[in-house]
C-alpha cells in the first residue's frame, strides 16, 4: 500500500496517466472515423485499383514497428510534430487505420446493402444512409477498432518515446514508469504499483464493450 500511496501522491503519476488518455483517446476517435469511411469505399464501391489497394493495406501490417521510427520521426521533423501530441496522435492513427479498415470491411461486406437501398428510396442521402443506417448496424466492429486503436496507443513505448523525447510535461505512463528503473536501482514497489494502476483503464473499457466484442469478432470473418 506505500507503493501505491508513493505513486499516486508522491510522482506525477497523474498528469502520466492523463497524457496517455488524452492522446489515446483522441486516436481512437480519429482512428474510428478514418477507418470507417475508408472501409465504405472499399466495401460498397468498385474503382479501379481497389483490389491493390486493400492488399497494399494488408502489407504494410507485416512491416515491423521499429522499422518505421526513423521515417515517422523524419516526417515530424519536417512539420515540426516532435515534441507535441499532434505527432503523436498521427503517427498512432496512421499505423492503426490499415488493419482497422480491413476488419470494417469485412464487418461492412455482411450487411445487406439493400437496407441502404431503401433508406435511399425513402429519401436518405447516401450520406445519411451511411450515418444511420449502416453505422448503427456496424457497432460491434466499431467497438473492435475503437478498442484495438485504444490498446495500441495505450500500451506503446517505442514511437512515444522517439516522437515526444523527453520532456516532463508531455510524458506518458509507459515513458514515466521507466524513469523508476534506473542504472543501478529499480523501484519494483512503485513500478507494480504504477502497473496495475494502468491496467484499470483498459480492463473498464474492456468489459463496457464485451458486449458487441464477441458478435464482432465472429461476424466480420465471414460473408453472407
Amino acid at each position: 500500500l506505500e507503493s501505491f500511496r508513493i505513486v499516486l501522491f508522491d510522482l506525477p503519476f497523474l498528469g502520466w496517466l492523463w497524457n496517455s488518455l488524452v492522446i489515446t483517446i483522441a486516436t481512437s476517435v480519429i482512428g474510428v472515423i478514418l477507418a470507417a469511411t475508408s472501409a465504405y469505399a472499399f466495401s460498397r464501391y468498385k474503382f479501379p485499383g481497389r483490389s491493390v489497394g486493400l492488399i497494399f493495406l494488408l502489407t504494410t501490417q507485416m512491416i515491423p514497428a521499429a522499422m518505421l521510427l526513423v521515417p515517422l520521426y523524419i516526417l515530424a521533423v519536417q512539420y515540426d510534430l516532435v515534441g507535441t501530441y499532434r505527432g503523436l496522435v498521427i503517427a498512432y492513427a496512421v499505423t492503426a487505420v490499415p488493419f482497422s479498415i480491413w476488419i470494417l470491411k469485412g464487418y461492412y461486406d455482411t450487411i445487406p446493402i439493400d437496407l441502404e437501398e431503401a433508406a435511399r428510396i425513402d429519401g436518405c442521402s447516401e450520406i445519411q444512409a451511411f450515418l444511420k443506417i449502416l453505422l448503427p448496424l456496424s457497432t460491434p466492429a466499431l467497438a473492435i477498432v475503437f478498442l484495438f486503436n485504444f490498446t495500441t496507443a495505450w500500451n506503446d513505448y517505442l514511437l512515444a518515446r522517439v516522437i515526444l523525447g523527453s520532456k516532463e510535461s508531455l510524458l506518458t505512463w509507459p515513458l514515466g514508469l521507466q524513469r523508476l528503473q534506473g542504472q543501478f536501482l529499480t523501484q519494483w514497489g512503485q513500478f507494480s504499483a504504477g502497473s496495475v494502476l494502468v491496467a484499470i483503464p483498459v480492463m473498464a473499457l474492456f468489459l463496457y464493450t464485451s458486449k458487441w466484442l464477441i458478435s464482432g469478432l465472429t461476424l466480420g470473418s465471414v460473408k453472407g
